[in-house]
């Protein structure tokens, strides 16, 4: 695992180097020298007695001992040169940027796990194969550029891609977005994306370690490691982002319930980087914007001012805030008055605040100070400053500096005349800012930045549920559905309230029960899964001849077992489900219930364990919230209760991994209960 040796090293071979900077081994080399590696350089390549200046060794045997060994050689050779590194030269790090490993065939895949097992026995680190490299503020240990600006305060970026880390990168250097270290983790062969988190956790030092993290992931291996580590940077004060790359599949699996298809991979990872409290990412662009957001001071409110010279990227910014949940008061009053009077005829300050294209750097510094100061309703300052390439703006961008440095209100700067006025932008950039080009990606990244929640913290009381009765039920059932009467034990040992109800399978037991519950009520087909698509569902039953009708009629259709009967019950119907999502444990949803649920895919999904208050956040998120709260009269949903069962489902589920699938549609949800009038329990052992 990653050591001081990747880290700081004190000397570095350059396995396969060479003077031909258009390859690998001889960019690579170029890089260290070019970006001052400190320490010891060294050369192997079996034709030349020195490479770009540095001596160079035909053979490694001759080599001296070396802390890091960067390796740009065919995949054939590497393990043999890896072999002969740890176990002689004291080598404990190694980058190998060579292809034709696991990505390729299965012969690679040998080689690689000959690699692992090699650097495994002496406790080495190993980074790759199939990478571009490392780069931190000790090392440009990378063959490609750009080599961004390296210090403390820029983002520590880990990516499963190396080109597109190379791309990330060139979407925010140009901006201003500097980096303290770069991680192109390849393969993964011994360590990956999550790995790498982990050990910028466990080393985080507030006084130094960045507080920006991103991540380009095209695999979770380890979603249980990747919660934790990054629940943890960022309760220390850090802020993630990622991509996740690969989410879209051919369309869902084929499911027999409706959570099996509404719910995913890509949910599940939407629902652990929302419990993480990481901002999901979809594009290059977005996540360096992001990024850059990130690099500002926390946004702590939703008020927004926009300080604008021009209209249309007002409006189109404003639709962007507005449209993801932020807002942009109307500025009145005496204060606002008295703005407007210093600035020229024609201004406006009612928000979006336009100063005209005559506006002046002092107009601006009056605007900002009395956004600062004066306007207790704003928040934070979007500023856009361009040019029509007529007169120069350095004065503008200079005090817009002197602002960011002194205001205790967020600002950010969208200078988008990148033409025009070039070269103010760089001399803006050059005192440590960033540039914002476009109005409308930096209002759709405050706005996710914004809305993406913190991480819960794991403390909070989870519900009690009967872990003894509930094993008993799943230890002595078989894989496949379970039985209507083992439903109803499960979701008693869970605590989750449901409907009395009978399941029967001749007419005179029916009978009987209907006598017993009392009418109205619902009766209901066991056995086909989609029970309303075959006519399997009666509601309001009134009458004993009713049952006698409908019971002869439902016990006939095909793949009935037997009829579930149950009192007839009112309220909003509700849904919640969960799943069974490989390496990410269960994955509990929820949303409107009955046929609801599959018109409007309205959902929320989180990874069990769910808390009272990440229950309620997914119900209070849902599109069709206003319903729950009772829209036009309606009997309201009781919140807090809906909420429990949510959180006592994930409790179950955590108790009985097994479940594979699970559906409790409808609960009928009231001002003052919640009820399980049907579920279906499928167990995969």
């Amino acid at each position: 695992m990653i050591n001081q040796q990747l880290i700081n090293p004190k000397s570095i071979a350059i396995i396969g180097g060479s003077d031909d900077i258009h390859k690998p081994g001889g960019k690579v080399v170029k890089n260290l020298i070019d970006h001052h590696f400190k320490g010891a350089l060294y050369v192997v390549n079996p034709k030349m007695d020195q490479v770009q200046g540095l001596p160079s060794y035909r053979d490694v045997k001759d080599l001296p001992e070396t802390d890091l060994a960067i390796l740009a050689i065919a995949a054939k050779f590497c393990p043999a040169t890896v072999e002969l590194l740890s176990n002689q030269k004291n080598t404990r790090a190694f980058i190998i940027l060579s292809s034709g490993f696991s990505e390729e065939n299965e012969e690679g895949a040998k080689l690689e796990k000959q690699l692992v097992d090699t650097i495994n026995k002496v406790n080495g680190a190993l980074i790759g194969p199939n990478c571009i490299g490392v780069l931190n503020q000790n090392y440009s240990g990378v063959f490609t550029t750009p080599i961004p600006k390296l210090d403390s305060k820029g983002c520590d970026f880990i990516s499963g891609s190396g080109a597109t880390a190379v791309y990330i990168m060139e979407a925010g250097v140009p901006n201003g977005l500097t980096f303290s270290s770069v991680y192109s983790v390849g393969n993964s062969a011994q360590m990956g994306v999550e790995d790498i988190l982990q050990y910028l956790d466990e080393t985080f030092d507030p006084r130094t370690s960045s507080r920006v993290k991103l991540m380009y992931i095209e695999s979770v291996n380890k979603p249980d490691v990747l919660l934790k580590h990054a629940t943890s940077l960022i309760q220390k004060g850090c802020r993630i982002a990622a991509i996740k790359a690969g989410g879209s599949e051919a369309g869902s699996r084929a499911a027999s319930s409706h959570t099996g298809a509404l719910a995913n991979s890509d949910v599940a990872v939407d629902a652990l980087f929302r419990k993480a409290g990481i901002v999901r990412c979809y594009s290059r662009s977005e996540l360096a914007t992001v990024a850059a957001v990130f690099m500002h001071p926390e946004l702590k409110g939703k008020n927004m001012a926009i300080i604008t010279h021009a209209g249309g990227p007002a409006v189109m910014l404003t639709d962007a805030l507005s449209n993801g949940g932020l807002q942009i008061p109307h500025l009145e009053g005496p204060k606002a008055v008295e703005l407007l009077e210093k600035l020229f005829s024609g201004s406006s300050v009612a928000n979006p605040i336009d100063f005209l294209a005559t506006g002046t750097a002092e107009q601006l510094g009056q605007i900002i100070d009395a956004c600062d100061n004066d306007f207790d309703s704003i928040d934070a300052m979007c500023i856009i400053f361009g040019s029509p390439g007529l007169f120069e703006v350095n004065e503008v961008y200079d005090l817009l500096n002197q602002k960011m440095n002194t205001c205790k209100k967020p600002i950010y700067p969208i200078l988008p005349s990148i033409v025009n006025v070039a070269d103010e932008i760089k001399h803006f950039i050059a005192k440590g800012r960033i540039n914002f080009p476009d109005e409308v990606m930096l209002g759709n990244a405050l706005t996710k930045v914004y809305n993406t929640p913190k991480p819960q913290s794991s403390s909070n009381v989870m519900p009690t549920v009967d872990h003894k009765k509930i094993r008993t039920i799943i230890e002595s059932a078989t894989n496949g559905y379970l039985e209507p009467d083992k439903i109803q034990e499960l979701l008693d040992a869970a605590g989750i309230s449901r409907a009395d109800e009978a399941v029967v399978d001749n007419l005179s037991e029916a009978l009987d029960k209907a006598k017993l519950l009392g009418f109205p009520l619902v009766m209901k087909v066991v056995g086909p899964l989609h029970k309303s698509d075959v006519g399997g569902v009666v509601l309001n039953v009134k009458t004993l001849e009713q049952v006698t009708i409908e019971f002869n009629r439902m016990i006939q259709i095909k793949d009935t077992t037997s009829i579930l009967i149950q009192p007839m019950l009112s309220g909003t119907e509700l849904f919640v489900g969960a799943k069974k999502e490989g390496k990410f444990g269960s994955l509990v949803l929820c949303g409107l219930g009955g046929i609801f649920i599959e018109v409007l895919k309205d959902i929320q999904a989180n990874l069990a364990p769910i808390n009272h208050q990440e229950a309620l956040s997914m119900i209070q998120n849902l599109r069709s919230y206003k319903i729950i709260q009772g829209i036009r009269g309606q009997e309201p949903v009781n919140e807090q209760l809906f909420a429990e069962v949510i959180s006592r489902t994930a409790a179950l589920c955590i108790t009985a991994p097994e479940i594979a699938e699970m559906d409790i549609n409808p609960l009928l949800g009231k001002r003052d209960r919640i009820m399980a009038v049907d579920a279906r329990i499928r167990i995969e052992k």
